[in-house]
């Protein structure tokens, strides 16, 4: 009886397996259905090309001028636009209003996109803690928030402007302290909706911190409804820089900005009225741009339109 030979086969080696996407599944951001969708929002590109335009003319236009925003020449003063060499004409000091413009613009922008960054700060934490623990610690954070927004804003904005001193940096911090509770309220809203999904719980039971759960697993998921407040807010912040600049509580001359140059014309609406048209058209461009970008992101973000 011949020995039957019996032949094992090698053991497999546990060998880690590398997922590799293919180039096909590796969509690029401008290929993604929200950049399409932004993409055929007409407004929304309007708007991006609008802004665009206006930040690098106020930022970088004045460095191509000849004249001075803060030179005052007594011998001009009231040039009407598109006379001597003046675009936009001269003002009551015979200071060039274009570079003034850009550099009012410069200011403006600036407070706006600072006041939208600290608000929109302030207001995610506080949207993230309170809707992620609920409980009192939840209740409580709302209900300061809703103490917040039941005192009139301007009423606010307008004390708050009376009693500091009016540097561009504490107008911004005043925008910021009276624009951040609709911000929280979004958050709030949204991570209290993604609180119990799946990949949340799998994160508790993998024995996550809270602080890691909120801050790399919830607010990613929550990024979409804070960027289109994001960008409202700067639209609201151009606002209220313009109306306390107005009401000369903002930014101080000679520094300019488009609402204290709104402010300064007034008593010349009929005399020269181009003094008040230009920097209420560049507020008005600006505003609109903005919020037309806000309603593409609103449309581009929101996944409603997707389920079938």
């Amino acid at each position: 009886m011949s020995a039957q030979t019996i032949t094992t086969p090698p053991p497999e080696r546990n060998e880690p397996m590398t997922a590799v996407a293919a180039p096909e599944q590796q969509a690029r951001w401008w290929e993604s259905r929200t950049a399409r969708k932004f993409a055929n929002h007409r407004l929304a590109l309007l708007g991006l090309a609008m802004i665009t335009i206006l930040t690098l003319a106020c930022f970088l236009g004045p460095v191509f001028l000849s004249h001075d925003p803060l030179w005052i020449d007594l011998g001009v003063r009231f040039t009407p636009p598109l006379t001597d060499g003046f675009l936009f004409g001269t003002d009551p000091l015979g200071r060039d209003m274009l570079a003034r413009l850009l550099m009012a613009g410069s200011v403006s922008l600036l407070v706006a996109f600072s006041a939208m960054f600290m608000s929109t700060l302030l207001g995610t934490f506080v949207g993230l803690v309170a809707g992620y623990r609920g409980g009192w610690i939840g209740a409580a954070l709302m209900r300061m928030v809703d103490g917040f927004l039941a005192f009139p804003s301007i009423f606010l904005l307008l004390a708050l402007a009376a009693a500091l001193k009016p540097t561009p940096t504490m107008v911004t911090i005043i925008i910021a302290i009276t624009g951040w509770m609709e911000v929280a309220r979004i958050v709030e809203a949204e991570v209290r909706s993604l609180r119990e999904r799946e990949f949340v719980q799998a994160g508790r039971m993998l024995g996550l911190g809270n602080w890691h759960i909120m801050v790399r697993e919830i607010l990613p998921n929550a990024m979409g409804p804070i960027i289109v407040a994001a960008t409202l807010t700067v639209a609201r912040a151009i606002l209220l820089e313009a109306y306390i600049s107005f009401l000369g509580y903002g930014i101080q001359p000679p520094l300019p900005s488009w609402g204290n140059m709104l402010g300064g014309a007034q008593q010349y609406l009929a005399t020269a009225p181009w003094l008040a048209i230009i920097p209420g058209v560049a507020i008005t461009i600006a505003v609109t741009s903005f919020n037309f970008v806000g309603d593409g992101l609103r449309d581009a973000l929101d996944v409603r339109d997707d389920k079938a």
